[in-house]
C-alpha cells in the first residue's frame, strides 16, 4: 500500500512538473533560424535568390462527375525565384487523391506541374480534397485543393 501510494504521488508530481509552461525565453526559437530558404544544393540562398513557386491556380473544381470516375488535373507552376526549386513531397488528404510531382529541381524561370488524380469510387455529394506540398520555398508548405459534386448512378 505504501509503495503504490508513493508511486502515485511521484507520478502526479512528475507529470505536473513536465507539463508546466516554461517562462524562460532561452528556449524560444528565433525566426532567423526557421526562415532559412535554401537552394537545391542545400546551401543557404542569397537574399532575393530563393525559389518562389507561383501557380496559375491552386484550386480546381471538376464539376459534376459520376461515382466511380477517375479524373485528373495538372496544377501548373513556375519557379519565379533565383535558384532551383525542389518539391520534396506531395501528399493527398486521402487515398483517393494521388499527386505526382517533379522529382528533380525546377530551374529558375522554368515551368512544371503537379498532376493530381482523384478516384470518386465510393464517394457521393460535394467532395473537397487537398494535396500538401513540401518544398524548399518560403513558406515550405503549399496546399492545393480539388472539389467535385459526385452523382450516384441509379440502378
Amino acid at each position: 500500500m505504501k509503495l503504490s501510494l508513493i508511486i502515485i504521488i511521484g507520478s502526479i508530481i512528475l507529470s505536473s512538473v513536465s507539463c508546466s509552461p516554461k517562462t524562460d525565453n532561452s528556449s524560444t526559437i528565433s525566426t532567423d533560424v526557421i526562415n532559412v530558404p535554401s537552394t537545391a544544393s542545400g546551401k543557404q540562398a542569397a537574399p532575393g535568390s530563393a525559389p518562389v513557386m507561383v501557380f496559375n491556380e491552386e484550386k480546381h473544381d471538376f464539376g459534376r462527375i459520376t461515382q466511380g470516375e477517375k479524373v485528373s488535373y495538372s496544377f501548373i507552376f513556375k519557379n519565379m525565384g533565383g535558384s532551383d526549386l525542389v518539391v520534396s513531397s506531395a501528399q493527398g488528404s486521402c487515398g483517393c487523391t494521388v499527386p505526382t510531382y517533379p522529382k528533380g529541381p525546377v530551374k529558375a524561370g522554368q515551368e512544371s506541374k503537379i498532376d493530381v488524380v482523384f478516384n470518386s469510387e465510393g464517394k457521393s455529394g460535394i467532395v473537397e480534397k487537398t494535396v500538401t506540398l513540401v518544398t524548399n520555398c518560403n513558406p515550405s508548405t503549399r496546399v492545393l485543393s480539388i472539389a467535385s459534386t459526385i452523382n450516384v448512378p441509379e440502378d
